[in-house]
């Protein structure tokens, strides 16, 4: 009698359970793909203002020789 009981009183059913956890996989593989999406953008985004002139120039600057200063006695 008590497994009848408990049987017929279950909250959810497997059915049920199957269809709440498969729409709470597609919401959450949509976030994923939006944050996909935003990311590539922003990599582009970023990429683009690296490519600047204004930037570039600083960044691309080659390496000076910064021993041959007062402070280095370099007539060894």
């Amino acid at each position: 009698m008590l497994a009848n009981f408990t049987r017929n009183y279950s909250l959810v059913s497997t059915t049920q359970l199957t269809i709440v956890l498969i729409i709470t996989a597609v919401i959450f593989a949509i976030f994923i793909g939006i944050a996909v999406i935003k990311m590539y953008k922003l990599k582009a985004e970023n990429k683009r203002l690296m490519d600047k002139s204004k930037y570039k120039s600083k960044v691309d600057k080659e390496y000076t020789d910064f021993t041959d200063g007062h402070l280095y006695d370099t007539n060894n």
